[in-house]
C-alpha cells in the first residue's frame, strides 16, 4: 500500500475515532497530495518519495508555526501545530540521529575529497540526495560546514 492509500485508510480510522487533531491533520495532508497529483505535468499516480516530501514541508511549516506562535505567546495553537506534527511525523522514515549523520558525512566527504567550503556545493547535492526523509537539510548543513571548516 502507498503512502496515499495509507493516509486515506488512516483518515476513515481517524473520522470514525472521532480524532479531531489528527482528522484534521490528515485532510491537509490528503488535500496537498491532491493538489500535487493534479498539478500539470503530474501523473495520476504519486509517487511515495513525492508524498514523503510533502509530509516534511507539512512537519517543517508546523514547526515554524508552533515557534512563532511561543513567540506570541500562544501556547494554546502552539499545542495544537505541535500535535499536528506529531501525527505527521508518523509517516516519516526514522531520523537519522546526529551522531549518525554526522559519522555518515565523514565517510561522504572523504569519498568525494572535499577539502574546503568550495566543495559544499557538491557535498550537499549528494548529501540531501542520500538523507532525504532521513534528516533534515539544515542539520546537514550545519555538520558539512563544520567538517569543511
Amino acid at each position: 500500500m502507498n503512502l496515499f492509500d495509507t493516509v486515506s485508510e488512516d483518515l476513515k480510522k481517524a473520522m470514525k475515532a472521532k480524532n479531531r487533531i489528527a482528522l484534521q491533520t490528515l485532510r491537509n495532508v490528503k488535500k496537498a497530495f491532491i493538489e500535487a497529483k493534479t498539478q500539470t505535468g503530474a501523473s495520476d499516480i504519486l509517487a511515495d518519495e513525492e508524498a514523503l516530501r510533502i509530509i516534511q514541508k507539512l512537519v517543517k511549516q508546523g514547526k515554524d508555526s508552533a515557534a512563532i506562535y511561543e513567540e506570541q505567546n500562544r501556547t494554546d495553537l502552539a499545542e495544537e501545530e505541535l500535535a499536528q506534527v506529531k501525527v505527521l511525523e508518523q509517516y516519516l522514515p526514522k531520523q537519522m540521529s546526529t551522531d549518525e549523520l554526522k559519522n555518515e558525512l565523514e565517510i561522504l566527504v572523504k569519498e568525494l575529497n572535499a577539502t574546503s567550503m568550495k566543495d559544499m556545493g557538491k557535498v550537499m547535492g549528494l548529501a540531501t540526495q542520500r538523507f532525504a526523509g532521513k534528516a533534515e537539510g539544515k542539520l546537514i548543513s550545519q555538520i558539512v560546514r563544520e567538517l569543511l571548516s
